[in-house]
């Protein structure tokens, strides 16, 4: 064997390993999001199934409020099917509408002494905030998984390995304006 022939040959197993440490990491990318995703949805499950105790404790104190307790309800099955359905487009704005509604339901239930007193409700409330504040943490987590992922599939060489073994990239999980614009806690305390 001459010289050259190990050259080639040298030349071509770095390429080769050179490929396969684009691919390994590619493949870890795209399961950071899958984990990334895995964790917004057992906080939202954790959500879901939280939320009928909190509207149930409501409605012995809020006779007159049904429809923020029915819009809460509305929401939460609008988060619940974009979440099975794993449809990022929509679980953005359906879960606007559910902040939405338990911001108004916990500003309502100031005008309700008793409400804001019962220890259920108070846990309730507390354990919905915790949940909410973690998903928040780990909507962070998954957008940022998917924007290295993204990067990675589109950046050079590792665009070739990606299009080669079928790397797709992913959506972010984006909100609507209102949900990035201050609160308006007036217009809560008000409602």
């Amino acid at each position: 064997m001459g010289i050259g022939t190990l050259i080639t040959l040298g030349v071509v197993l770095v390429v080769i390993v050179y490929f396969v440490m684009i691919y390994n990491n590619l493949v870890q990318i795209k399961h950071n999001v899958s984990k990334a995703w895995a964790n917004i949805d057992v906080l939202l499950k954790q959500r879901h199934d939280e939320l009928p105790k909190l509207v149930e404790t409501c409605k012995q104190y809020m006779k007159f409020e049904q429809d923020t307790l029915t819009k809460v309800m509305e929401a939460r099955s609008k988060v619940f099917s974009a979440r099975e359905s794993q449809n990022i487009g929509a679980l953005g704005p359906a879960e606007g509408m559910l902040r939405g509604a338990l911001g108004n339901l916990f500003a309502l239930a100031e005008a309700y002494p008793d409400l804001k007193t019962n220890q259920t409700f108070l846990q309730l409330q507390s354990r919905i905030s915790g949940l909410e504040n973690g998903i928040a943490d780990r909507r962070e987590f998954y957008n940022e998984s998917v924007n290295v992922n993204n990067v990675r599939i589109e950046q050079f060489p590792d665009t070739i390995v990606a299009s080669m073994f079928g790397f797709k990239p992913a959506q972010l999980l984006e909100f609507q304006a209102e949900e990035k614009a201050d609160v308006d806690v007036q217009k809560l305390f008000n409602t």
